[in-house]
C-alpha cells in the first residue's frame, strides 16, 4: 500500500507546485522589459506600471530598454527568457498585431502565439489626425478630397515602418483610396516637429502631444481617432463624426510573459496590475493627465482581443502590399 500511495503522493506535490510558486512570488527582482527607448510611450507607462508593483511586492522592478527592429528587439530577449515570472515584457501593440503580417511567415526570432503568453492590456491612447497649418483642407472631408485631388504629393510623418503613427495613416489610405507618401523618423517626436516646421504635411499622432502646438496655432487637427469626443478635449470633433465614418486611430500597450510561466503567478500579476488601473489616484496622477484610457481584461479576454486586431491589421496590410524584407 506505501508503494502504490508514494506515486500519488509525487503527483500531488508536483500539482500545487505553481501555487507555492505563485505565493511566495516575486522573491527576487523582477525586469519590464521595454521595446523602445527610453522616454517614450512605452517606456513611461513601464516605469509608472514597475513603480506600483514594486511598491505592492515589495521587490525591486528594474525596466530594461530594449528598443530597435520595430521592436523585434526586446520581444526577442523575453520570448528566449526563463518562463519563471521575473523576465516580462511593455509592448506597444503593433509588436504582436502588425509585425507578424508585416514581416511575414518565418521572418521574426519567435512565435508571438506560441512563445508568449499575454497578461493583460495597460493603456490605450487615441491619436490624432493631424497637418501643418498651409493645408487648404479644414475638415476630414476637405482633407480626404485633397488628397484625391493630388495623389501621391501629401507627404506624412511616422514613427517608423510599422508604428502606430504610420499604420494609422495607413488605414486612413485604405479607407478612403488616397495615396500619401510616408517620411520615416526615429520617433514621433521629430516627426512632429517636421509638420510644425512644414517639411511635411500630415502625421497621425497622440492626442496628448497634438494638443499643445494646437493650442498655439502650429498644427490644425483634423480629428481625434477615438471612438467618440474626449473629455480633456470636447471641442475637437472626431475623425468618424469629421468626414469618415468608421475611422478608429489608437494604440495600446500590454503585459505579456514568456510562454510556460505558472497560471497562478500570470493571475498574481494580472490581479495587482488591474488593481492599480483602478485605483482613483493611479488614474488621476498617471492617466488622466496623458489621456492614457485603461484597458485591464483577462488573459484570456487579452489574447482574444490581440487575434481580432491582427485579422484587422492583416487585411490592411495585404491590401496595401506592405513588408519589412529580412
Amino acid at each position: 500500500m506505501t508503494k502504490r500511495l508514494g506515486p500519488l503522493v509525487l503527483l500531488a506535490a508536483l500539482a500545487g507546485a505553481p501555487a507555492a510558486q505563485a505565493q511566495s512570488y516575486p522573491a527576487r527582482t523582477i525586469t519590464l522589459t521595454v521595446t523602445a527607448a527610453a522616454g517614450g510611450v512605452t517606456d513611461v507607462v513601464a516605469r509608472a506600471l514597475g513603480q506600483r508593483l514594486a511598491q505592492a511586492w515589495g521587490q525591486q522592478v528594474v525596466i530594461e530598454n530594449k528598443g530597435g527592429a520595430a521592436h523585434v528587439v526586446g520581444a526577442q530577449s523575453v520570448a528566449k527568457a526563463a518562463p519563471d515570472g521575473y523576465s516580462l515584457l511593455v509592448a506597444e501593440a503593433g509588436t504582436f498585431t502588425i509585425n507578424p503580417t508585416l514581416y511575414g511567415n518565418g521572418k521574426l526570432p519567435y512565435d508571438e502565439e506560441k512563445d508568449f503568453i499575454p497578461i493583460t492590456g495597460i493603456v490605450r491612447i487615441n491619436q490624432a489626425l493631424l497637418g501643418h497649418p498651409s493645408l487648404p483642407a479644414n475638415d476630414v472631408r476637405e482633407l480626404i478630397e485633397l488628397a484625391r485631388k493630388t495623389p501621391g504629393e501629401l507627404t506624412y510623418g511616422t514613427a517608423g515602418i510599422g508604428s502606430a503613427p504610420h499604420m494609422n495613416m495607413v488605414l486612413f489610405e485604405s479607407m478612403t483610396g488616397v495615396k500619401l507618401v510616408p517620411v520615416h523618423y526615429r520617433g514621433a517626436a521629430p516627426a512632429l516637429t517636421d509638420v510644425i516646421a512644414g517639411h511635411v504635411k500630415l502625421m497621425s499622432v497622440s492626442v496628448s502631444l497634438a494638443l499643445p502646438p494646437f493650442r498655439t496655432g502650429q498644427i490644425k487637427i483634423f480629428g481625434v481617432g477615438s471612438g467618440k469626443r474626449m473629455p480633456l478635449a470636447p471641442d475637437i470633433p472626431t475623425v468618424a463624426e469629421n468626414g469618415l465614418p468608421g475611422y478608429e486611430a489608437t494604440t495600446w500597450f500590454g503585459l505579456f510573459a514568456t510562454a510556460g510561466t505558472p497560471q497562478p503567478i500570470v493571475t498574481k500579476i494580472n490581479a495587482e496590475v488591474a488593481k492599480t488601473l483602478a485605483d482613483p489616484q493611479f488614474r488621476e496622477k498617471f492617466l488622466a493627465p496623458q489621456m492614457f484610457e485603461p484597458m485591464a481584461s483577462s488573459p484570456e479576454e487579452f489574447a482574444d482581443y490581440i487575434k481580432a486586431q491582427t485579422r484587422k491589421w492583416a487585411k490592411v496590410i495585404h491590401e496595401q502590399k506592405l513588408s519589412i524584407e529580412k
